[in-house]
């Protein structure tokens, strides 16, 4: 699973592309602004961004250079509607990292989305380990100690975006953004109840729960004697 922004103005495309990148399990977000996407990547963090070059005011190429100036580090692939060896060289040397012509077929969209993520192995490594919590993506299990634990869908994707990122603080919206959608139902008393159905499953009774809530701040994968 892998967190992926798409900026492109053709409303079309982009909810065909993010219908068939959600359906290989990635979460994805779109946006139709360039100066929104830049107010976004300050705030969130993505595994890739989906870039079209021609959007309308702010362009694909201001908002890669604004960003990378930034030290944004995200994978991002342009799609563009021109494919001369000069448009690519600029929408590169700007700092993206691929670049898709349209009309493109979404299944090549997804190949160089994998080799972007196989740049950076933590997003798409499919066993995670904290202290004695174990994950396997692959096969969708998850150990405590020896103990297998049994998780719904959600909870999972919970836990492996904690185990992702761990000891970092997330207010509850910032995990719908990221385990949900940004346009998603789901509200900060549902995260609550995720939360604590999590916990029940995962906690040890003689230990300190490992999913810490931070009163006004959010909640941490935390381990403590």
């Amino acid at each position: 699973m892998a967190k992926i922004l798409i900026v492109e103005d053709d409303l079309t495309l982009a909810d065909y592309v993010k219908r068939w990148l959600e359906s290989e399990n990635h979460v994805v977000d779109h946006l139709d602004d360039g100066q929104e996407a830049i107010s976004h990547l300050k705030i969130y963090e993505y595994d890739v961004v989906v870039l079209d070059v021609g959007l309308p005011g702010m362009s694909g190429i201001e908002v890669i250079r604004t960003y990378r100036q930034a030290g944004g580090k995200t994978p991002v692939i342009f799609l563009t509607g021109k494919d001369s060896i000069d448009d690519k060289m600029t929408g590169l040397d700007s700092g993206g990292d691929d670049y898709l012509t349209k009309p493109f077929n979404v299944k090549e969209l997804s190949a160089r989305i994998r080799a972007l993520l196989r740049r950076t192995p933590d997003v798409n490594k499919d066993s995670l380990t904290y202290h004695d919590i174990s994950m396997d993506t692959s096969t969708r299990t998850v150990k405590r100690g020896t103990r297998d634990v049994k998780l719904s869908a959600k909870e999972f994707a919970l836990l492996e975006f904690l185990m992702r990122h761990p000891e970092q603080v997330f207010s509850a919206q910032a995990l719908i953004d990221r385990v949900w959608t940004s346009y998603s139902d789901v509200s900060p008393e549902s995260v609550r109840t995720y939360v604590t159905r999590l916990r029940s499953k995962i906690d040890d009774k003689d230990k300190p729960t490992i999913i810490q809530s931070l009163y006004g701040a959010g909640y941490k994968l935390k381990w403590e004697e």
